[in-house]
Formats: C-alpha cells, structure tokens, sequence
C-alpha cells in the first residue's frame, strides 16, 4: 500500500513518521519548497515553540473546537514529548508552559524529523508542486511539476495560507474543495494589530509589560496581559498575538485599553507622582524611571500636558490625568495585518466533512486531512504545533493501518 502526503511542514512530516511505522507502507512526501519544515524553522523567532505543557487543557478554536479533542487526547503533549525524546531532540519548558528545543534553535526541531524521515519506506519529493489531485476507482493520481504520482491513500497536510512568505498558501483548500469539501472564511491570527493612532510611528520598537483589552464598540471583546510591543502600523507582541483572533472582522468601532502598569495601583502611582512635583525638570521628564522614556513623553502629551511645563507646576487634576493615561491609555483600532503577518490561519476546511478518530473524509475514502488546513486554530504559545503533532500523527497512523 502506497500513502501520498502532500505538505513537508510540521503535520505533514508528523503524518509520514507515523505511516511508515508500518514496515509494509510505502510514504510518498510531497513538498513544493526546496526543503521540508521551512515555516517550521522560522517559528517562535527561530526558537520554535514546540508545545504548551498547558494544551491539554483547552486554548483551540473554530466552528466545531471538540473535533480535536481525540487527536490532542490520544496524542498528547506528554506523548508528545517522549516522541520528540525518541527522535533525539531534548527540550525545556518555560514557566508559562511554553516548550522549546534545548538549544534554542528551531533547527534543532527541524533537523530530528529530516534525519527521521530517512527511512526505507519514505521517499521525499522537494521542489514539486502539487497542480490537480483525481481519484480514479481506488487510487488517487497526483500530478504536478515532478510528474505523476500514484498512491492508495492520501493525506492533504499543506497547511493554512498564513505566512505566505515562507510558504503559505490556498493550495490545500484548493485540493480538498476539488474533492467537495467546503471551506469557511479565513481570517489571519495570532498577527499584529493596526491603528489610526497618529503616535504609533513615535514609539515604534517600544516595548512594554501590560494588561490589554480589546474593545468593540466600547464592550470587553478579549483582554491578556503581557509584552506588547509598539510598531509603525500599530500594535504587536504575545499579548496582542493572544488577543487578536477575529479582531476588527465585524462592523463597528474596535479599540485597544492598556494599562501600562498592571502590577500597581493608581492611587500609589498617583502618590509617587505627587511626590516629584519638587524637582523644576519638565513634565517630559515625569515618568522617567517607571516607563519607557518615550512612552512616557506621549502619555503625558495624551493627558493634555505640554512636556515644557515644570513638573513642579503640575495641578492635581493633571496628575490624575497622567495616572488614568497610563493605567488605561486606548488607542483606535482599524484592522489586522494581513496573512502574510499572521502566524496562524483561522477558519478553514469544515471539520464536520471528516472524522476526528481518524482524520479521514467522510466524502471521500482514502482522503485524510490534517493540521491547519482544517477549520481548528489554536491560542499563541504552541498550541497550533501541538495540534499539528497530534492531527498529523493521527491521520498517518490511521492511514498506515497502525491504529
């Protein structure tokens, strides 16, 4: 029996591992680049996190979420772990649940699954690009630019169309619409957010500790608290990556609330203000040592304080218009970055046309799916490569009959 896997990423090398664990399966593995686990490689800013010690516990997305419940069940991330051990690569776990290979390189991930598909029973095709996919009686017929390729069963694990510059793409949704699969909008996730504010440019590069909450018109939409970041065209960082999903995709006013020191109270900040009207520096000057300087200089012009003023001539009232600046200072949102910022596609192929014990097509025999081609996201910090282990290796497994 011959399985055809097309898509080289993490999913797709998860699913030829698992098939040719079946000495009596021959896995074709298909990538269009010049080299497997491209977008792999450039994960986690080339750290490459792994898994989440805390997937287990929930953090996915889409129309039908409980359809990965038995794919992250079955191969969890503790199974997950020892898996990634048996291929050699060894890893560390930050506080935050986050995984990572042990030298910190993406790489080193990479690199054990190339070295574990030199297998006997695997052989793999870079540089092909997969053009029309046709199922004729029991078979499946691939043709592309390498040829012609035939195969019993197959397994479509392209991956979403985030990233497109390091190989995201419509081809899988293409694919499987082709076999009469439906698809549901795709929106880009875990990607940075633009704004209107005049100030962005000003503080491009910036970084800071904070608690954010996304508003739609003027409702809680999703709120996270960590690093954001300060970019050109808006906001970035894990915790605009967390809240991001679905952001600006519906009518009406979207806006982002930080507060800028969530570990303190207003009323001590408030105090320690007070307490620096005796110095004649200018207001410019008065959040020096608690933020960024320059975001300090824009919060003080956003509560209406020309940065010439001494500090010593501050008014109480202005000392509380600073105060409510920092701890809720909101700028405009107006829409996302586009896919090829996004890490993470949302939306995709309707899992209710598959099974999720096996991964297999309901519409078609023989036909697998897996990883983000299909309408399941995760949150930020590896949940969406967990869901790739997991789904890939099921579909591989159940496709080379070793379930």
């Amino acid at each position: 029996m011959t399985i055809g896997i097309i898509g080289g990423g993490a999913a797709g090398m998860a699913a030829a591992l698992a098939a040719s664990e079946n000495k009596a399966v021959a896995v074709i593995l298909l990538e269009r680049q010049a080299r497997v686990g491209k977008k792999l490689s450039a994960t986690g800013n080339g750290r490459c996190n792994l898994t989440n010690l805390h997937a287990n516990e929930g953090g996915y997305h889409g129309e039908d979420a409980a359809f990965a419940d038995f794919a992250l069940g079955k191969y969890n991330v503790e199974e997950t772990l020892n898996w990634f051990r048996s291929l050699g690569l060894f890893t560390v776990a930050e506080d935050s649940g986050r995984v990572y290979p042990y030298s910190d390189q993406a790489n080193s991930v990479v690199d054990v699954l190339r070295f574990a598909l030199e297998r006997e029973n695997i052989r793999l095709e870079t540089g092909f690009e997969v053009e029309k996919v046709k199922k004729n009686g029991e078979t499946f017929c691939i043709e592309g630019t390498g040829g012609t390729v035939e195969c019993d069963k197959l397994i479509i694990a392209c991956g979403g169309l985030a990233g497109t510059k390091l190989g995201g793409s419509m081809s899988g949704y293409k694919l499987l619409r082709s076999f009469g699969h439906k698809c549901t909008k795709l929106r880009p996730n875990l990607v940075q957010l633009k704004s209107s504010w005049p100030g962005a440019a000003s503080l491009k590069g910036v970084r800071a500790n904070c608690h954010a909450q996304i508003l739609h018109n003027g409702e809680l939409f999703a709120q996270s608290r960590g690093e954001i970041q300060f970019t050109e065209f808006g906001l970035s960082g894990p915790v605009i990556f967390e809240i991001s999903r679905d952001v600006c995709q519906g009518r009406g006013d979207w806006s982002c609330r930080l507060d800028l020191l969530p570990d303190v109270e207003e009323s001590l900040l408030k105090g320690e203000l007070s307490r620096r009207r005796t110095t004649n520096l200018p207001v410019s000057e008065l959040l020096t040592g608690i933020l960024h300087n320059r975001l300090g200089r824009v919060l003080t012009q956003s509560a209406g304080i020309s940065g010439y003023v001494p500090i010593h001539q501050l008014e109480d009232y202005e000392i509380d218009a600073v105060c409510r600046a920092v701890k809720g200072f909101e700028v405009t949102l107006t829409e996302p970055m586009g896919m090829d910022a996004a890490q993470v596609t949302a939306g995709g192929i309707l899992t209710n046309e598959f099974d999720p014990t096996s991964m297999e097509s309901k519409l078609v025999p023989g036909l697998y799916a897996c990883g983000e081609v299909l309408d399941i996201d995760g949150d930020c910090g590896g949940y969406n490569l967990q869901w790739a282990w997991s789904s890939g290796r099921l579909a591989g497994s159940h496709a080379g009959g070793n379930t």
